[in-house]
């Protein structure tokens, strides 16, 4: 019974790390990876090693390193600057108030703005809008992908 609410809460956590991975409104891997540490807790660490819970927190890293190189590989590739970068993820967060077509869209306001805000000419604000935006969303399939790694491992070990 035990094992069974420990797979439920893990799942839980699991659920609501992929979500933030779509709507990042919390870091999704490191909630994934909480959520193996509050099974092992639960079921007193018996199908885990240390070396498990560092990979994953590696991995867990790992995602979150991913999120950032991209967005700023994009925008930097787009002639964009710090504020754009910072721009572009506060558009995101201000997009999920206007889902979907806020998290669409917000990243690129987001990066315009700033750019705008700190004296760059228009067309070169709208390029590092894209170059974020385009980085953000292209990071998207590697984090999904890393996460389901995350989430397969520890399910080979559990059955």
């Amino acid at each position: 019974m035990i094992e069974i609410i420990a797979i439920i809460v893990a799942s839980l956590f699991f659920l609501i790390g992929l979500i933030g991975t779509l709507l990042p409104v919390m870091p999704g891997a490191p909630v994934i990876w909480l959520g193996m540490l509050v099974y092992g807790f639960i079921t007193g660490f018996e199908n885990f090693s240390t070396y498990f819970f560092l990979v994953q927190a590696l991995l867990a890293l790992t995602v979150m390193g991913v999120d950032y190189l991209f967005t700023t590989l994009g925008s930097r590739y787009f002639g964009g600057s710090k504020a754009a970068l910072w721009g572009s993820a506060g558009g995101l967060l201000i997009g999920l108030f206007f889902f979907p077509i806020g998290l669409l869209i917000g990243p690129f306001l987001g990066a315009v703005l700033a750019d705008l805000l700190f004296g760059q000419r228009t067309d070169q604000a709208i390029k590092s809008g894209l170059g974020a935006s385009l980085g953000f969303w292209s990071a998207l399939p590697v984090k999904l992908a890393l996460e389901a790694v995350m989430i397969i491992w520890f399910i080979v070990r559990i059955v």
